[in-house]
C-alpha cells in the first residue's frame, strides 16, 4: 500500500467524468481502476491523501503518468475568464478532475460501445467484453485485462452482440479488424496533429466526428480536442452562444470535463 497528498486530485470524480469505463466506485467507498493489463484500488484518506494498492515503483512508472499528476490543471483553469461564472462554478465543483492518459485502442474501442448508452451500461458492456475475451490480470482475482485487437478480429458479431454491444458489434469488429491487420495504425497516427488524427479515425465503421474527439482527447492526449455530446451542446447553447470561445480552445478538451461533469449534475436544460 503506498499513502500519498496529492493535489488536485479526485478519483472519485474522475471515475464518474465520463472519460473512462473501467474505474469504478466501489460499496466499500473505494475507487478501481482497470487499464489495459493493470489494476488498481485506492481508497480517500483524510485530509484528502489516496491509499493506493501498489508499490511506489509501480506507481511512478504507470499510475502517475495514467492519472497525469505530474500536470499542473490550474494553468488550464487560468485560461478561463473571470466573470465566466458557469466556468468558475465548474471549477469549484469538479477539482479533482483530471484527463486520464488511456490506451488508444481501448479508447476507440470504449467509444464505439458508448454510443447511445448511459454510463453504467457502457460500463457493463466493456467488462463483459473484458471477461469474454480478455487474460486474466495478475494479482486481481476477478479482474480480466482489455482484449487485443488480434482476440477480438477473431470473433464474430454474434459474439460481440452477446457482450451486450448490439448494433455496435460490427463497428468493433471492423476496428479490431483494421487494427489487427495494420491498415490502421493507431501508434502512427499519433503522429498526426489533431485534425489528420480524427479524419484517420472516421475510416473505421461506425466513427463519426464525436466518438473521433473522444479517442483524441481521452486515448491521445489531444486537450485541444472538444468532444460535443448532448450535455456539451447544452452548454455550448447556453452559455457561449454555440462555440467554445477561441480563448479556451487550446485546452478545450479539459474544460469540456469540467462543464460536462456541471451540466450532468445540474441535469441542464
Amino acid at each position: 500500500m503506498l499513502e500519498l497528498h496529492l493535489d488536485d486530485f479526485d478519483a472519485y470524480k474522475i471515475a464518474q467524468s465520463g472519460q473512462c469505463f473501467r474505474m469504478r466506485v466501489q460499496p466499500d467507498g473505494s475507487v478501481f481502476a482497470m487499464a489495459g493489463a493493470h489494476a488498481v484500488a485506492l481508497w480517500p484518506l483524510k485530509g484528502g491523501g489516496w491509499r493506493f494498492s501498489c508499490e511506489r515503483q509501480m506507481f511512478d512508472s504507470f499510475w502517475r503518468p495514467y492519472f497525469d499528476l505530474d500536470a499542473d490543471y490550474a494553468r488550464y483553469r487560468a485560461r478561463a475568464y473571470r466573470k465566466d461564472s458557469f466556468l468558475q462554478q465548474a471549477f469549484l465543483e469538479g477539482a479533482g478532475l483530471r484527463i486520464l492518459r488511456q490506451d488508444a485502442w481501448e479508447t476507440l474501442v470504449s467509444f464505439i460501445i458508448s454510443q447511445r448508452k448511459s454510463i453504467p451500461a457502457i460500463s457493463t458492456a466493456v467488462e463483459a467484453l473484458c471477461r469474454a475475451c480478455g487474460q486474466p490480470a495478475l494479482g486481481e482475482p476477478g479482474a480480466y485485462a482489455f482484449p487485443s485487437a488480434q482476440t477480438l478480429a477473431q470473433k464474430d458479431e454474434a459474439f460481440l452482440r452477446a457482450c451486450g454491444l448490439g448494433y455496435r458489434a460490427p463497428y468493433v469488429l471492423d476496428a479490431a479488424k483494421r487494427v489487427a491487420s495494420g491498415r490502421l495504425n493507431l501508434a502512427a497516427l499519433g503522429e498526426k496533429k489533431t485534425p489528420a488524427l480524427c479524419a484517420a479515425l472516421q475510416q473505421v465503421h461506425g466513427v463519426g466526428e464525436k466518438v473521433a474527439l473522444c479517442v483524441a482527447l481521452f486515448g491521445y492526449h489531444r486537450l485541444e480536442a472538444c468532444p460535443v455530446d448532448v450535455w456539451m451542446r447544452r452548454v455550448l447553447d447556453t452559455q457561449y452562444g454555440g462555440a467554445m470561445p477561441a480563448r479556451y480552445r487550446a485546452c478545450a478538451g479539459v474544460l469540456q470535463q469540467y462543464l460536462f461533469c456541471l451540466a450532468r449534475s445540474r441535469r441542464l436544460r
